[in-house]
C-alpha cells in the first residue's frame, strides 16, 4: 500500500490513499497508525471498504462500546422524534456528523469529545429533512494556512464550514450559504422560491468542483431535479446537466413538447460516485414527477431512472443507461453507483456496479456504458392502463446476476405464519391485481414488490476481489389509485375532522389563526409546498409541535385539505392507441398544462401489506443480506438480515426484517451493518455470512457504519438514531473498538 506524508499544520498525519481512489491492500499489512473515513461511502469510488485488520474474525467478539456521543442532547432536545441516517466522516482524527435536527459537529474520533457545533437554523425557521452525511474539502497549496472546510445541506441551503472551528465561511456565497434552487431556473414561470429543494446525501468533490444532486417533491409541484457544478471557493454555479432535456439537447424528442416547463423530478438524491482518475462522476437518477401517473408526460423519459456518466468538471455527459423506461412505479435508482474492478472474459475491467428498488443489479463498463452481462428488453404490459396513460411497451430484464429480491407476487408467497394470518392475506390477495411486475397502476389496485427495495438509500460494499455485498428488503406494498375528484370529496370530510382534533384550537374554525403567534392558514398554499407543510407537521417549527402521532396518510389528508385540494380538476385526455412492439404514440405533446399540476389521479399513499399482527403478508425471508461475486455473477451467500426476537422466542427460523442503511466490509474479514428493525448492529464472516459478534443499540440504527483508525486503535462507529417506521427515538453515535 502506498501512502502520503502531508504536513497539515496541526502535525504529520498518515492518509492512505484508499481515501482517493481504491487501491486496497488486502492483507493489511503494516496498517497505518492512523487511517481516515474521508467521504460518505469511504472512498469516492463508494465502495465503504476499509483495509483495517485490527479488528477481525478472531477477536470481534470482544467488541466493547468505546464512546458515545449524544446528539440528540447537543439539539438541546434528547429524544427529540427525528431519525438520523447520517454516515460521518473521520478526517485527521476528528469525526464530524449530524444531530437530530440537522446540526453539525466536530468532535475527538478517539474519546467523542465535543469540538464544535453548527446550528443552521439560529436565525431562522427551521426545515428538517434527512441528511446523510457531510463533505470535507481542503486547499491543494498545503502549508499551515490549508483551507479546509465542511459542506452539507439542511433545508434548502448549501452551507461551507470552516472544518476547524465551524464557523460559516464568509467568501461562500452568502456568508457561507448557497440557496439549492439556483442552476433551476429556465423561461418557465414556475416560481422556484416556492418550490422545495434539498439534498439528503452528500455530494462528490473533484478538484475545486462539488458534483450536487437534490431531493425534491414527487408530486405535481416537484422542482427541476437537474445535477450541477458548484465551485467550492465561491458557491457559483459552474455548470447544470439537465436530468430533464431542454430543446437542442439530446433526449428532448423523449417527452412531450417543453415538459422540462412544467415537469420536476428524475433527480439525484440517493448521491453520486466519483472516478477520479477518469475525472468522471457517476449517479442514477429518480423516477419523474408525478409518481404512478405519467399521463402529461408520454415518451421514454430520458434521464429519468438512469445511471448516468458526466465530465465531473464540465458536466458534459458521457454516457447513459436508462433502467426503467417512463416510470409508473416509483422504481428510482436508490443508492449510489459502486465502482468495482473485475475479471470479466479473462479481462480486468473498470465497472459501475448499481442495484435498484426490484433487486437487481447492473454492472456496466465504466468507459462505455455496455453492460458485461446479457441484458434483455421484453414486451410489459400495457393495458389497462389509466385514462389519459400511455405505458412504455418494453422493459430491461438482466439474465445475471439472478435478482437479490423477489420479481413477482404469487399465492406461493403468501404467509403461513399462522392459519388466520394466511387466510387474511389471502382474500386480499385474490381480490387484488398481481403478478407481472410492470402492471400499469389502476383504480383496483396492485399488490407488488420495490417501493422501499429490494435496495435501498445505504448502498453496498465491495471488496478487491469483486464482491458486492447488498441487503435487501422483501416487503410486499400496496398501492391503489384513486379518482381525484371522489378522492378529494373523501378528503374534504376527513381533513376537516382531522383540523378539528388537531389544529382548530391554535388556527381557529375559519383558519384565520390569532395574530402571529397562531399565523392564518388560509391561502397556506401560496407560501408553503405541500412537501413543506408535511415536513412542518412531522417536525414541528417555533411554538408548534410536531405530529409524529398521525399516520403518513392522515399527514397527507390534512395537508391536501390545509391546500385546498376541493378545487376541480381538470379533465385527462384520452390516450390514443399504440402497437405494443413500437414506441407508444406521443399524446397531449401542445396542451398546455398548469403547475403545479394536479394529476386526476393519486394514489393511497405508501402502505405497505402486512397480516392482521402487522408482519409481513409474504413468507420469510423479510430482509436479507448478500455476497455477489460480480466477476461471474454468481451468489456466494444469502443470509436473513435481522429478527423478530418474539417469534424466535417460539422456534421460529430467523426471518429477517426490513431494514434501511447499508453495509461495510473491512479487510478483517467482516461485513457490519444494522438497519434492522430489532434494533441490533451485527458482524457477519463475508466469506460465509454467518453472525460473529452483534450488540443491542439504544434505538435503531437505520444508517450505515464507519470503520477507522486513530491513535492506533481501530473504530467501528454508528448513529443510533431510531424513530423510523414507529421506533422509538434515539439520537446517539456509540463507537465500538477492542479493550
Amino acid at each position: 500500500m502506498k501512502y502520503a506524508l502531508q504536513f497539515l499544520g496541526l502535525g504529520w498525519l498518515i492518509l492512505s490513499s484508499t481515501a482517493l481512489v481504491p487501491n486496497w491492500d488486502e492483507g493489511g499489512t503494516n496498517p497505518p497508525r492512523n487511517q481516515d473515513w474521508p467521504t460518505y461511502g469511504g472512498n469516492k469510488a463508494g465502495n465503504r471498504y476499509s483495509s483495517l485488520n485490527q479488528i477481525n474474525l478472531q477477536n470481534v467478539k470482544n467488541l466493547k462500546v468505546a464512546w458515545t456521543f449524544d446528539a440528540a442532547g447537543a439539539d438541546g432536545q434528547a429524544g427529540r422524534p427525528l431519525e438520523i441516517q447520517c454516515q460521518p466522516i473521520v478526517i485527521n482524527g476528528i469525526l464530524y456528523g449530524l444531530t437530530p435536527m440537522l446540526k453539525v459537529f466536530a468532535v475527538d474520533a478517539g474519546t467523542g469529545k465535543q469540538r464544535w457545533l453548527f446550528d443552521p437554523f439560529k436565525n431562522k425557521p427551521p426545515r428538517f429533512n434527512q441528511s446523510r452525511g457531510v463533505m470535507y474539502w481542503e486547499s491543494r497549496d498545503g502549508g499551515p494556512g490549508t483551507d479546509k472546510r465542511i459542506l452539507y445541506s439542511a433545508g434548502s441551503t448549501l452551507y461551507a464550514l470552516n472544518a476547524l472551528t465551524g464557523e460559516p465561511v464568509a467568501g461562500f456565497g452568502q456568508n457561507g450559504e448557497v440557496d439549492l434552487r439556483e442552476g433551476l431556473q429556465d423561461e418557465s414561470k414556475r416560481d422556484l422560491s416556492k418550490l422545495s429543494v434539498t439534498s439528503t446525501t452528500p455530494g462528490v468533490i473533484y478538484k475545486d468542483i462539488l458534483v450536487l444532486g437534490s431531493a425534491v417533491s414527487e408530486q405535481g409541484d416537484a422542482a427541476p431535479g437537474h445535477v450541477r457544478g458548484f465551485d467550492i471557493r465561491t458557491g457559483k454555479v459552474q455548470w447544470v446537466f439537465h436530468t430533464i432535456p431542454q430543446p437542442g439537447e439530446k433526449g428532448y424528442e423523449t417527452w412531450p413538447k417543453d415538459a422540462y416547463k412544467r415537469i420536476g423530478g428524475a433527480n439525484n438524491w440517493a448521491g453520486m460516485v466519483l472516478d477520479e482518475k477518469r475525472g468522471t462522476v457517476y449517479f442514477g437518477t429518480g423516477s419523474p414527477s408525478v409518481d404512478f401517473y405519467g399521463g402529461i408526460r408520454a415518451g421514454q423519459n430520458l434521464y429519468s431512472d438512469c445511471i448516468l456518466a458526466l465530465n465531473a468538471e464540465t458536466g458534459h455527459m458521457q454516457w447513459f443507461y436508462q433502467t426503467i423506461h417512463h416510470d409508473l412505479w416509483d422504481r428510482d435508482l436508490p443508492c449510489p453507483p459502486n465502482l468495482v474492478t473485475v475479471k470479466h472474459k479473462g479481462k480486468t475491467v473498470d465497472a459501475v456496479a448499481q442495484t435498484t428498488k426490484d433487486g437487481l443489479v447492473y454492472v456496466l463498463n465504466r468507459d462505455t456504458g455496455e453492460s458485461l452481462f446479457p441484458v434483455e428488453e421484453r414486451n410489459v404490459p400495457t393495458s389497462p392502463a389509466l385514462p389519459g396513460e400511455v405505458p412504455w411497451p418494453t422493459q430491461k430484464f438482466p439474465l445475471k446476476p439472478a435478482p437479490f429480491a423477489r420479481q413477482v407476487f404469487t399465492e406461493a408467497d403468501i404467509t403461513n405464519r399462522t392459519p388466520e394470518a394466511h387466510a387474511f392475506v389471502k382474500e386480499k390477495f385474490l381480490k387484488t391485481r398481481s403478478g407481472d411486475k410492470f402492471m400499469p397502476p389502476s383504480l383496483e389496485g396492485t399488490l407488488f414488490f420495490g417501493i422501499g427495495g429490494g435496495a435501498e438509500w445505504g448502498g453496498n460494499a465491495s471488496d478487491p476481489q469483486g464482491i458486492l455485498y447488498q441487503n435487501s428488503n422483501e416487503m410486499v406494498w400496496d398501492l391503489r389509485m384513486a379518482d381525484l375528484a371522489a378522492r378529494n370529496a373523501e378528503i374534504a370530510s376527513k381533513g376537516k375532522t382531522l383540523y378539528q382534533a388537531n389544529c382548530m384550537a391554535c388556527h381557529g374554525p375559519d383558519r384565520k389563526g390569532s395574530g402571529q403567534e397562531y399565523p392564518s392558514l388560509v391561502d397556506l398554499g401560496k407560501r408553503l409546498s405541500g412537501q413543506e407543510i408535511n415536513a412542518v407537521l412531522r417536525s414541528g417549527r417555533g411554538r408548534m409541535p410536531s405530529f409524529q402521532h398521525l399516520s403518513d396518510q392522515d399527514r397527507f389528508t390534512l395537508v391536501r385539505y390545509l391546500l385546498n385540494a376541493d378545487t376541480k380538476t381538470p379533465e385527462p385526455k384520452p390516450a390514443e392507441s399504440q402497437d405494443q412492439h413500437n414506441a407508444p404514440v406521443l399524446t397531449g405533446t401542445d396542451e398546455k398544462v398548469d403547475f403545479p399540476y394536479i394529476p386526476p389521479y393519486i394514489n393511497n399513499g405508501y402502505t405497505r401489506f402486512f397480516d392482521p399482527d402487522g408482519y409481513p403478508a409474504v413468507k420469510p425471508p423479510w430482509g436479507t443480506l448478500n455476497a455477489i461475486d460480480l466477476n461471474t455473477g454468481d451468489y456466494l451467500w444469502r443470509v436473513p438480515l435481522g429478527e423478530f426476537p418474539e417469534l424466535t422466542k417460539k422456534g421460529v427460523p430467523i426471518t429477517g426484517t426490513e431494514n434501511y442503511g447499508g453495509p461495510i466490509v473491512t479487510a478483517g474479514g467482516l461485513v457490519f451493518i444494522a438497519g434492522t428493525k430489532d434494533e441490533r448492529i451485527r458482524a457477519f464472516d463475508k466469506k460465509t455470512g454467518k453472525v460473529v459478534w452483534e450488540y443491542q443499540l439504544p434505538a435503531g440504527g437505520f444508517a450505515t457504519p464507519i470503520t477507522y483508525q486513530v491513535g492506533g486503535k481501530q473504530y467501528v462507529v454508528i448513529a443510533a438514531g431510531g424513530v423510523k417506521n414507529g421506533h422509538k427515538p434515539g439520537g446517539s453515535y456509540i463507537a465500538f473498538a477492542l479493550p
